[in-house]
């Protein structure tokens, strides 16, 4: 297989102490994770006070088709538990397609050309959302853009780094920023316009955003690493059982990080609702926008992860492994959906402090920040070299599981009560927390951690 080697890593030359293709990585991720948190934070408003009305009935082309499918599985479904399950088969397929995006440049077209389709059909895909009778293609489109780019613009930040180099965890912390700058400029910048000017003006907002990021990486191609192929030889290889228990690993860790997806994507979906329907918006004589509470989360990650990896750092050789900081992030996820049941309680059915969704994702972020990129680094520190793209993209399947998980569990907001609906939440996280904890020791020499 081919290689980036030390020589391509040193072509670029370090910027603040690593490669300047980071930064270019950075951007591009930074503007492809604001098209998609931009057209995240208006979707389930967008269907559920605009695209499911009676009145629109018929203008989407294939949603009856859907909708019977649907119905066919779970029953009767009104508008906001129909609207969820599209929410949820959204954000799971597009952590689905990953897989083959990965199979896609390992085996043929190289990480490099799969990033720029993904990105370009992210583009037209955003752009098609600006018609509602294409919504449903919309959203296909997108899923497949989404696979295509994603697992390929994590694997090359880490062939930016030779085997060891210690600044590849930190790489990763300072990548899953670029993330969040573009989750939290979002809803600011898509939602606004969605909800004051009109919702394909968000939409459109964020097909803009992801065509900076295409030019971004076109620009960027100079100082890219070499693509990882893999050739024939490689492909005929026997896997050394090294390489299967760290495989064997990476499944094991699978379905408890999926369970804890299921509970987090709530945020752009009954969280969403929580702040429109039972959140006290009015403060000081001015009205919070709703999709601005999805601003929270990613502003608090690069407010944070400072202090984290800090923390990380002075903790020295008492700093856990990355399978307990999982864990531990967990709980933290666990916590904050203690403290939204909590506050749901305490409202008895009115509308609670604007205050108890800061907590909320203050506890959330700092439990992300555990989990995510310490997963992302992970898969690239252990995965086979030409497996390297593909368990990126199984990896990244977690969020297909939770995704779909994340939709089903929405359609109870309607009939449960709300401190009851919360708690199952925290129930399912607690759960997630507790088998990545029993996995700690289990893994310790597998993943050599």
């Amino acid at each position: 297989m081919t290689l980036p080697t030390a020589s391509d890593r040193a072509t670029s030359g370090d910027l603040f102490g690593h490669p300047r293709a980071l930064t270019f990585l950075f951007a591009t991720e930074m503007w492809e994770r604001f098209s998609y948190y931009g057209m995240r934070a208006l979707l389930v408003l967008y269907m559920i006070k605009y695209l499911l009305l009676p009145e629109r009935a018929g203008s989407v082309a294939g949603l009856d088709t859907l909708r019977a499918a649907l119905e066919f599985v779970f029953g009767p479904l009104a508008p906001q538990p129909f609207a969820s399950q599209i929410y949820g088969a959204y954000t799971g397929l597009v952590y689905l397609t990953p897989i083959f995006g990965g199979l896609l440049a390992d085996r043929i077209l190289g990480q490099r050309r799969t990033v720029i389709l993904g990105a370009a059909l992210m583009a037209i895909g955003h752009l098609l959302m600006a018609s509602e009778h294409l919504f449903l293609l919309a959203l296909l489109v997108l899923i497949l853009g989404n696979g295509a780019f994603k697992p390929n613009i994590s694997t090359q930040v880490g062939h930016l780094y030779a085997p060891g180099d210690r600044r590849r965890d930190r790489a990763f912390s300072i990548f899953y920023v670029g993330i969040n700058l573009g989750a939290f400029m979002a809803p600011l910048v898509c939602g606004t316009l969605g909800e004051e000017l009109g919702w394909h003006y968000g939409f459109i907002a964020a097909g803009v955003g992801m065509t900076i990021g295409l030019v971004v990486y076109l620009l960027a191609t100079p100082v890219l690493p070499s693509d990882a192929l893999v050739t024939r030889a490689a492909t005929g290889t026997p896997m050394r059982r090294d390489e299967w228990l760290a495989v064997a690993a990476i499944v094991a860790l699978m379905l408890p990080v999926s369970l804890y997806w299921g509970t987090y994507e709530q945020q752009g979906n009954t969280i969403t609702l929580w702040a429109d329907q039972f959140t006290e918006r009015n403060v000081l004589g001015f009205e919070i926008p709703i999709t601005w509470f999805q601003s929270l989360n990613p502003f608090m990650i690069f407010a944070f992860t400072p202090f984290v990896v800090a923390f990380w750092r002075r903790q020295g050789a008492n700093e856990p492994s990355t399978v307990a900081k999982m864990a531990i992030g967990c709980a933290l996820n666990t916590a904050a959906f203690l403290l939204i049941a909590l506050a749901a309680w305490l409202a008895g059915g009115g509308k609670a402090s604007a205050l108890w969704m800061f907590g909320y994702f203050a506890i959330l972020t700092v439990g992300e920040l555990y989990l995510s990129p310490t997963g992302l680094s992970l898969v690239t520190k252990v995965a086979p070299i030409r497996l390297l793209s593909m368990m990126m993209g199984v990896w990244l399947s977690t969020s297909f599981i939770g995704g779909f998980l994340a939709g089903y569990l929405g359609t109870f907001w309607s009939s449960m009560a709300k401190p009851e609906f919360f708690l199952m939440l925290a129930a399912i996280s607690g759960v997630a927390a507790a088998a990545i904890a029993l996995l700690i020791a289990p893994l310790r020499a597998t993943l050599r951690d």
